[in-house]
Protein backbone atom coordinates (compact mmCIF):
# COMPACT_ATOMS: atom_id res chain seq x y z
CA UNK A 1 0.00 0.00 0.00
CA UNK A 2 0.88 3.16 -0.75
CA UNK A 3 2.77 5.75 1.99
CA UNK A 4 3.14 9.49 2.53
CA UNK A 5 5.72 11.11 4.35
CA UNK A 6 4.33 13.10 7.45
CA UNK A 7 4.68 16.82 6.85
CA UNK A 8 6.49 16.93 10.17
CA UNK A 9 8.61 14.39 9.51
CA UNK A 10 7.84 12.52 12.42
CA UNK A 11 7.37 9.49 9.90
CA UNK A 12 5.57 7.65 7.25
CA UNK A 13 1.73 8.17 7.54
CA UNK A 14 -0.04 4.66 5.75
CA UNK A 15 -2.13 6.72 2.74
CA UNK A 16 -5.62 5.33 2.33
CA UNK A 17 -8.32 5.83 0.83
CA UNK A 18 -10.45 7.78 3.44
CA UNK A 19 -7.33 9.92 3.53
CA UNK A 20 -7.34 10.50 0.38
CA UNK A 21 -11.16 11.75 0.24
CA UNK A 22 -10.48 13.78 3.10
CA UNK A 23 -7.53 15.90 1.74
CA UNK A 24 -9.83 16.02 -1.70
CA UNK A 25 -12.66 17.83 0.91
CA UNK A 26 -10.30 19.71 2.01
CA UNK A 27 -9.03 20.89 -1.14
CA UNK A 28 -12.69 21.46 -2.42
CA UNK A 29 -13.70 23.40 0.68
CA UNK A 30 -10.87 25.87 0.56
CA UNK A 31 -10.70 26.57 -3.49
CA UNK A 32 -13.69 24.70 -4.74
CA UNK A 33 -13.96 21.98 -7.27
CA UNK A 34 -11.55 23.99 -10.06
CA UNK A 35 -8.88 23.79 -7.55
CA UNK A 36 -9.34 20.15 -7.41
CA UNK A 37 -6.91 17.95 -9.27
CA UNK A 38 -5.12 14.61 -8.40
CA UNK A 39 -2.14 17.17 -8.73
CA UNK A 40 -3.49 19.48 -6.36
CA UNK A 41 -4.79 16.75 -4.16
CA UNK A 42 -1.15 14.89 -4.35
CA UNK A 43 0.01 18.34 -2.85
CA UNK A 44 -2.60 18.14 -0.12
CA UNK A 45 -1.26 14.63 1.35
CA UNK A 46 2.63 15.54 0.50
CA UNK A 47 2.83 12.31 -2.17
CA UNK A 48 2.91 11.73 -5.83
CA UNK A 49 -0.14 11.97 -8.13
CA UNK A 50 0.64 7.66 -8.85
CA UNK A 51 -0.01 6.99 -5.20
CA UNK A 52 -3.36 9.06 -5.31
CA UNK A 53 -4.22 7.10 -8.01
CA UNK A 54 -3.47 3.46 -6.32
CA UNK A 55 -6.91 4.14 -4.09
CA UNK A 56 -9.05 6.29 -6.83
CA UNK A 57 -9.39 5.80 -10.26
CA UNK A 58 -10.19 9.17 -11.41
CA UNK A 59 -11.65 12.55 -10.16
CA UNK A 60 -15.47 11.39 -11.29
CA UNK A 61 -15.10 8.22 -8.31
CA UNK A 62 -13.74 11.06 -5.56
CA UNK A 63 -16.85 13.66 -6.16
CA UNK A 64 -19.11 10.55 -6.01
CA UNK A 65 -17.52 10.06 -2.50
CA UNK A 66 -17.27 13.96 -1.61
CA UNK A 67 -21.40 13.78 -2.68
CA UNK A 68 -21.51 10.89 -0.36
CA UNK A 69 -19.78 12.54 2.80
CA UNK A 70 -22.16 15.87 2.21
CA UNK A 71 -25.11 13.79 2.08
CA UNK A 72 -23.84 12.02 5.26
CA UNK A 73 -23.99 15.68 7.08
CA UNK A 74 -27.00 16.95 6.32
CA UNK A 75 -29.48 15.78 9.20
CA UNK A 76 -32.08 12.70 8.46
CA UNK A 77 -35.85 12.98 8.88
CA UNK A 78 -37.71 10.47 11.09
CA UNK A 79 -40.36 8.77 9.21
CA UNK A 80 -43.09 8.92 11.19
CA UNK A 81 -42.89 11.57 12.96
CA UNK A 82 -44.55 14.73 12.24
CA UNK A 83 -43.82 15.48 8.98
CA UNK A 84 -43.64 19.51 8.64
CA UNK A 85 -41.32 19.65 11.12
CA UNK A 86 -39.11 16.56 9.92
CA UNK A 87 -38.77 18.26 6.68
CA UNK A 88 -38.24 21.57 7.69
CA UNK A 89 -35.23 20.60 10.07
CA UNK A 90 -33.77 18.51 7.12
CA UNK A 91 -34.42 21.62 4.87
CA UNK A 92 -32.75 23.96 7.15
CA UNK A 93 -29.62 21.10 7.92
CA UNK A 94 -29.02 20.98 4.00
CA UNK A 95 -28.63 24.72 3.84
CA UNK A 96 -26.41 24.46 6.78
CA UNK A 97 -24.28 21.98 5.31
CA UNK A 98 -23.95 23.82 1.74
CA UNK A 99 -22.99 26.85 3.44
CA UNK A 100 -19.99 24.32 4.91
CA UNK A 101 -19.65 22.86 1.67
CA UNK A 102 -20.62 25.67 -1.50
CA UNK A 103 -18.80 23.30 -4.15
CA UNK A 104 -21.20 21.24 -3.79
CA UNK A 105 -24.77 23.19 -4.27
CA UNK A 106 -24.71 21.97 -8.12
CA UNK A 107 -22.91 18.61 -7.52
CA UNK A 108 -26.02 16.72 -5.52
CA UNK A 109 -28.05 15.27 -7.52
CA UNK A 110 -25.58 14.94 -10.55
CA UNK A 111 -24.19 11.24 -9.81
CA UNK A 112 -25.13 8.72 -12.01
CA UNK A 113 -23.22 5.93 -8.97
CA UNK A 114 -24.52 7.41 -5.53
CA UNK A 115 -22.91 6.30 -2.90
CA UNK A 116 -24.67 4.68 0.19
CA UNK A 117 -25.64 7.33 2.27
CA UNK A 118 -26.75 10.10 -1.02
CA UNK A 119 -29.38 6.29 -1.39
CA UNK A 120 -29.81 6.57 2.46
CA UNK A 121 -31.24 9.93 1.95
CA UNK A 122 -33.04 10.24 -0.71
CA UNK A 123 -35.33 7.27 0.66
CA UNK A 124 -35.64 8.24 3.84
CA UNK A 125 -37.03 11.47 3.04
CA UNK A 126 -39.21 9.52 0.37
CA UNK A 127 -40.19 7.22 3.49
CA UNK A 128 -41.19 10.37 5.86
CA UNK A 129 -43.92 12.19 3.49
CA UNK A 130 -45.02 8.75 2.63
CA UNK A 131 -45.25 8.01 6.13
CA UNK A 132 -47.41 10.87 6.45
CA UNK A 133 -49.81 9.90 3.84
CA UNK A 134 -48.39 11.63 0.70
CA UNK A 135 -49.29 10.00 -2.62
CA UNK A 136 -46.55 9.10 -4.79
CA UNK A 137 -47.34 11.99 -7.40
CA UNK A 138 -47.47 14.47 -3.97
CA UNK A 139 -44.56 12.93 -2.49
CA UNK A 140 -42.18 13.68 -6.27
CA UNK A 141 -43.98 17.31 -5.97
CA UNK A 142 -43.04 18.00 -2.53
CA UNK A 143 -39.63 16.93 -2.44
CA UNK A 144 -38.50 18.56 -6.09
CA UNK A 145 -40.19 21.66 -4.22
CA UNK A 146 -38.52 21.95 -1.27
CA UNK A 147 -35.08 20.99 -2.73
CA UNK A 148 -35.14 23.73 -5.32
CA UNK A 149 -35.95 26.19 -2.33
CA UNK A 150 -32.90 24.88 -0.32
CA UNK A 151 -30.55 24.79 -3.30
CA UNK A 152 -31.29 27.78 -4.79
CA UNK A 153 -31.07 29.63 -1.55
CA UNK A 154 -28.02 28.05 -1.09
CA UNK A 155 -26.56 29.00 -4.27
CA UNK A 156 -27.46 32.72 -3.82
CA UNK A 157 -26.27 32.90 -0.60
CA UNK A 158 -23.52 31.78 -1.22
CA UNK A 159 -23.55 34.35 -4.46
CA UNK A 160 -23.46 37.54 -2.13
CA UNK A 161 -20.62 40.05 -1.83
CA UNK A 162 -21.29 40.08 2.13
CA UNK A 163 -22.47 37.17 4.53
CA UNK A 164 -24.86 37.10 7.78
CA UNK A 165 -26.27 40.46 9.17
CA UNK A 166 -23.01 41.95 9.42
CA UNK A 167 -22.70 43.88 6.00
CA UNK A 168 -19.09 44.62 4.70
CA UNK A 169 -19.06 48.48 5.35
CA UNK A 170 -17.11 49.11 1.35
CA UNK A 171 -19.37 46.94 -0.54
CA UNK A 172 -22.61 48.24 1.27
CA UNK A 173 -21.27 52.06 0.60
CA UNK A 174 -20.35 51.64 -3.08
CA UNK A 175 -23.87 49.62 -3.57
CA UNK A 176 -25.43 52.80 -2.12
CA UNK A 177 -23.53 55.28 -4.04
CA UNK A 178 -24.55 53.65 -7.30
CA UNK A 179 -28.34 53.95 -5.98
CA UNK A 180 -28.68 57.79 -4.97
CA UNK A 181 -28.07 59.18 -7.99
CA UNK A 182 -32.49 59.42 -8.82
CA UNK A 183 -32.55 56.76 -11.23
CA UNK A 184 -33.35 54.14 -8.84
CA UNK A 185 -36.00 55.41 -6.01
CA UNK A 186 -37.89 52.34 -4.92
CA UNK A 187 -34.54 50.13 -4.58
CA UNK A 188 -33.31 53.52 -2.97
CA UNK A 189 -36.32 53.04 -0.37
CA UNK A 190 -36.05 49.23 0.20
CA UNK A 191 -32.67 49.41 0.96
CA UNK A 192 -32.70 52.34 3.58
CA UNK A 193 -35.77 51.08 5.23
CA UNK A 194 -35.15 47.56 5.34
CA UNK A 195 -32.38 45.73 3.60
CA UNK A 196 -29.83 48.39 5.78
CA UNK A 197 -31.20 48.29 8.79
CA UNK A 198 -29.45 46.53 11.43
CA UNK A 199 -30.08 42.77 11.92
CA UNK A 200 -31.01 42.30 8.63
CA UNK A 201 -29.99 39.25 7.33
CA UNK A 202 -30.72 38.11 3.83
CA UNK A 203 -30.97 34.41 5.20
CA UNK A 204 -33.71 34.79 7.30
CA UNK A 205 -35.72 34.79 3.97
CA UNK A 206 -34.79 30.83 3.43
CA UNK A 207 -36.97 30.46 6.29
CA UNK A 208 -39.59 32.64 5.25
CA UNK A 209 -39.68 30.85 2.17
CA UNK A 210 -39.71 27.54 3.51
CA UNK A 211 -42.29 28.25 5.26
CA UNK A 212 -44.77 29.51 2.58
CA UNK A 213 -43.71 26.29 0.86
CA UNK A 214 -44.94 23.91 3.59
CA UNK A 215 -48.22 25.45 3.77
CA UNK A 216 -48.92 25.02 0.46
CA UNK A 217 -47.78 20.95 0.51
CA UNK A 218 -49.80 20.86 3.86
CA UNK A 219 -52.93 22.57 1.99
CA UNK A 220 -52.45 19.75 -0.84
CA UNK A 221 -52.00 17.01 1.61
CA UNK A 222 -55.26 18.25 3.11
CA UNK A 223 -57.16 17.64 -0.19
CA UNK A 224 -56.28 14.67 -0.61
Amino acid sequence: MAEVVSENGGGRARLTRERVIQAALAVADSGGLGSLTIRSLAKELGTKPMSVYYHVANKDEILTALVDIVFSEIQLPVPGGNWRSEMRKRACSAREVLGRHRWAIGLLESRTDPGPANLRHHDTVIATLQAAGFSAELTAHAYALIDSHVYGSALQEAALPFQGPDHDGDVVESIVKRMTEGEYPHLVHMATSYYLQPGYDFGDEFGFGLDLILDGIERMLARG
